[in-house]
């Protein structure tokens, strides 16, 4: 009965056989078929719903940077396995298009294009960080890959600690 319930859990959840894998969980959407579909199923999904995969949204860069940390978390990710998995998450899991002007110079007009690229405002809404954790905050993104210069980093900081201060 234990040997069967084992089983049957990791076929549930995509471990060991990648049946599970096919089928999502309720009110989560399956992940895009392309080459590398299976390399996500099998190295990502046994950790990760793909809810999180899809919410990352990284540039390629920073799908190399994320992987190379999962590994060094212990995720299992041959070589053989590296280039599909990050040409899959780069190709259909990468930032929208910026709908404001190429480089923005105003805080907000930054937040815009570069922060809500990827995340929605209540993600910032929830954070109510002070100046230097605002700073650490963008300059973390700035390394994920996210699309502020240097010279844009102290206009979005300020935007960032004045729209939503810490309480």
């Amino acid at each position: 009965m234990t040997r069967l319930l084992v089983v049957t859990l990791f076929t549930a959840f995509g471990v060991g056989t990648g049946l599970g894998a096919q089928v999502p969980a309720p009110g989560v959407a399956p992940l895009p078929q392309g080459t590398g579909v299976e390399v996500v199923r099998a190295r990502c999904l046994s950790c990760h719903a793909s809810d999180l995969i899809e919410s990352q949204r990284l540039t390629r860069d920073g799908w190399a940077r994320e992987i190379d940390k999962m590994v060094r978390w212990g995720a299992s990710v041959p070589d053989a396995d590296r280039a599909p998995l990050l040409a899959y998450l780069a190709t259909h899991f990468s930032p929208a298009p910026a709908a404001v002007p190429a480089r923005a110079t105003g805080g907000e007009a930054i937040f815009k294009r570069a922060c809500l690229a990827c995340h929605g405002a209540d993600l910032s809404e929830q954070q109510r960080l002070s100046v230097t954790g605002w700073t650490r905050e963008v300059e973390k993104m700035m390394r994920w890959g996210a699309s502020v210069t240097e010279a844009e980093k102290a206009a979005l900081v300020e935007f960032l600690a004045a729209t939503y201060p810490i309480h």
